[in-house]
């Protein structure tokens, strides 16, 4: 298998997974927030300043249906990881390659210490 086959495998199956799995996401809080709650730590809690933002609270705004909104989301956020990482390896992998020193070749010839 070749690294361009196996990257765009790696591709197809990370949006699948991140729009399926993202879409069938309960809505219900996860055992952290309901231990806050239960314990009154949450009441204490305010909104974070991106609640409002195109992608907060794991939805797409605009997109009414919650789980549609949560498949969007999740395919967004792996596209934006993938580019975002895809470019910073690009990046010191270029500048990595061109700033490398060479290896010091080894002498043909033993020393002799005598």
């Amino acid at each position: 298998m070749t690294t361009k086959r196996f990257f765009a495998g790696f591709l197809i199956v990370s949006l699948i997974l991140a729009g399926i799995v993202s879409y069938y996401a309960s809505g219900n809080p996860d055992g952290l927030e309901k231990v806050a709650a239960d314990k009154g730590i949450s009441a204490k809690e305010k909104d974070h300043s991106l609640k409002d933002s195109p992608l907060g609270d794991y939805g797409v705004k605009g997109v009414d249906d919650a789980r549609l909104s949560g498949g969007l989301s999740g395919v967004i956020g792996v596209g934006a990881v993938l580019l975002v990482g895809g470019g910073l390896f690009w990046a010191v992998r270029r500048r990595g390659g061109a700033a490398a020193p060479e290896p010091a070749k080894a002498s043909a010839e033993p020393s002799r210490k005598g």
